[in-house]
């Protein structure tokens, strides 16, 4: 129905634009914005209005980017009573397009928030994203990424697994649920490039991995997947979660950040050196060690609710301590040594349920210091590194994740005051109202003991 990214025409107008759509019989254009939780905010335009909206914004609420979890309005974001509670506008990035194939006559654009033409929304993820992206580009480098997601499919009644046992990789299991050719021929169709699909480590777990791309691509991408697979999961009459630990008793779900440096003179990758020991340049060491001294300040943006620390334990195939190493799995940062353009780092500690321009603006900004400052990666560590007990371990919880970043300044400035600000008073908001909630298992140990 809709042109891939290969075949799309370079559109030299607004007009244009919508013509070819209306050629192409879509009725619908989703205006999509990425929240701060990585969530689709999104309202429906019939396609006769697009070119009016796509000139002069769609009005969407201003506090979109400052609310919790549960939607709620977080008191003293910045964002809400502070602002009047006013409206911003939508500008879709044309170039995003992409079909939505589950729904009939329906494509979407991903949209950036503005206060106005010569104000934009400086907290918006996505903006984050793209300042750090241009930051790379003043020190030579263009960012190719990549997010690797695992994701439960769940009975939608009783949200439990639709199998049971340890099946990683088999074969029936990995076709087990009939709906998920159905699945991955939506992905593609909606312009995700899947590579490979398999069942995961836990009971009706599972993986779909896509390739990387250059830039805010790849955030744009991996945005589109989680929120695509949610949808249409639902649609096929089952249950997503990309939830970081839905069952304490199984695996969790993982977000492996894949992220190497462009040469934007030769267009090299700017990771290797088949000289060095390692095989890795000294832009590639300095990264990887901005990422471990600045590891704790990242973590409420790679992990960035409670649950999400129940996940990252020993022995489970996710990092607990600050490391790194080559092709360690149970290291935050494992890297990927092939002595050719594919060399890369993938760093492990990112929760399922992150938000992929947060996880790729933090490590990014970390890496970034790294090589500003000029640092020199520290010695790797023989065995698993989760088995060392030199190695400072990961923020334990979400409240020391979050104290980790208010002492970073740093990082702090790397990703702005401002925006640190609205994310850990959100963040923090959500804290306190976890606290409030009392557990069954609290009530299950004590009410009859005492």
């Amino acid at each position: 129905m809709i042109v891939s990214d290969k075949t799309k025409p370079a559109f030299d107008s607004v007009t244009q634009f919508v013509e070819n759509l209306t050629d192409q019989g879509v009725e619908y254009i989703r205006f999509e914005l990425p929240d701060l939780h990585g969530v689709s905010r999104s309202k429906v335009v019939p396609i006769d209005k697009v070119e009016r909206f796509t000139r002069k914004g769609l009005n969407f609420y201003g506090g979109c980017l400052a609310l919790d979890t549960a939607s709620m309005v977080v008191p003293g974001s910045g964002y809400h009573a502070e602002r009047k509670y006013r409206d911003l506008l939508l500008i879709p990035d044309l170039d995003t397009l992409t079909p939505v194939p589950w729904i009939e006559k329906t494509a979407k654009v991903i949209c950036d928030p503005v206060w106005s033409a010569k104000e934009p929304v400086e907290v918006a993820p996505r903006y984050i994203l793209k300042q750090l992206l241009a930051e790379a580009a003043q020190l030579g480098f263009d960012v190719m990424m990549g997010h690797e997601f695992e994701f439960y499919l769940l009975n939608p009644e009783t949200k439990e697994p639709l199998f049971d046992g340890l099946h990683i990789f088999n074969h029936i299991r990995n076709q087990y649920v009939p709906e998920i050719s159905q699945l991955l021929e939506y992905l593609r169709a909606s312009g995700i490039d899947v590579i490979t699909h398999n069942c995961e480590y836990g009971p009706s777990q599972f993986e779909i991995n896509y390739g990387p791309s250059t830039g805010i691509r790849g955030a744009d991408k991996a945005f589109t997947f989680k929120n695509a697979v949610k949808e249409i999961v639902h649609q096929l009459g089952y249950h997503a979660t990309f939830m970081s630990k839905p069952f304490i008793d199984k695996s969790g779900c993982c977000c492996h950040f894949h992220i190497s440096l462009i040469d934007r003179n030769t267009g090299d990758n700017a990771f290797v050196d088949k000289d060095d020991k390692y095989g890795l340049s000294t832009t590639a060491q300095a990264f990887i060690q901005g990422i471990l001294d600045h590891a704790a300040a990242m973590m409420p943006l790679v992990s960035p609710t409670p649950n999400c620390y129940r996940r990252l334990k020993p022995h489970t195939f996710a990092p607990s301590n600050i490391s790194w190493g080559i092709e360690d799995r149970s290291a935050m940062v494992r890297v990927k040594v092939t002595d050719d353009e594919s060399t890369h780092i993938e760093m492990r500690a990112a929760s399922g349920l992150s938000n992929p321009y947060l996880s790729a603006a933090a490590t990014l900004a970390a890496g970034l210091l790294g090589i500003k400052q000029q640092r020199k990666l520290q010695p790797s560590v023989e065995g698993p590194s989760e088995d060392n007990p030199n190695l400072p371990k990961l923020p334990q919880t979400l409240e020391e994740a979050l104290s980790g970043l208010a002492v970073d300044v740093d990082m702090q400035n790397m990703l702005s005051q401002e925006f640190v600000h609205l994310f850990t008073t959100v963040k923090r908001f959500e804290v306190a109202r976890f606290h409030e909630h009392l557990t069954e298992w609290e009530r299950h140990e004590y009410l009859d003991v005492y």
